[in-house]
């Protein structure tokens, strides 16, 4: 019997309907091969790997033959290949259960295989958004929140900025026509912020006035 998640979500990607004149411009994942390059840093795990592979190679390259010396190298490759095989999924179960959300009012980001939770960045809390653009128009859109707000970096990780542990920024990681979504951030931004909020007040009349009556 199949089985979903997420299906007690109303909305996918959010907790609860959007209220009365929210409206939804944009949902997407993060793209999961991008995010096992950039995000889990498989380059660097591959860089490690294969110093290990030539230091080996080279330690025993004047003490066998060559053939013999190549395939000494070889455990370290096959290594490489699980460790690949490894952040690969990891990245995959991350982007299957991540779903962002851009609205008129707000940007919802759920996030978390292992712990689900969502994030709620009102425009009006948005201090900043910086985009990390990529070739093939992939790209990364990180926020810089205002006031008080205190994000924990583990707790958010891989969908955060790298390396801003102090101050953690949310982000957009990895998602495709990343350059288009920014924009219409922006543009969402913009007319949200520039809204007026309207409160009412009670004005009590004059004690003069009273007295007249």
């Amino acid at each position: 019997m199949s089985h979903d998640d997420f299906e007690i979500e109303p909305v996918e990607g959010l907790p609860a309907r959007p209220p009365e004149g929210e409206v939804i411009l944009w949902q997407g994942r993060p793209d999961w091969r991008r995010l096992t390059w950039e995000a889990l840093s498989l380059p660097w795990v591959l860089g490690y790997f294969g110093v290990l592979a030539f230091w080996r190679f080279i330690s025993v390259v004047d003490q066998m033959p060559l053939g013999q010396a190549i395939g000494a190298t070889i455990p370290f490759f096959l290594v490489a290949g699980l460790a690949t095989g490894l952040l690969a999924l990891t990245a995959l179960v991350q982007a299957r259960a991540t779903m962002y959300t851009v609205t008129n009012r707000r940007v919802a980001m759920r996030i978390g295989a292992a712990l689900t939770m969502t994030l709620n960045l009102p425009y009006t809390q948005i201090a900043n958004a910086m985009l990390d653009l990529r070739k093939g128009g992939s790209g990364t859109i990180a926020f810089e929140t205002m006031g008080d707000t205190r994000l924990s970096y583990l707790m958010c990780w891989p969908h955060v900025r790298p390396w801003h542990m102090k101050a953690t920024q949310p982000a957009l990681r990895c998602i495709r026509d990343a350059e288009a979504v920014a924009e219409l951030i922006a543009d969402a931004a913009q007319a949200r912020v520039s809204q007026p909020q309207v409160s009412r007040t009670l004005v009590s009349e004059p004690a003069s006035a009273v007295a007249a009556e």
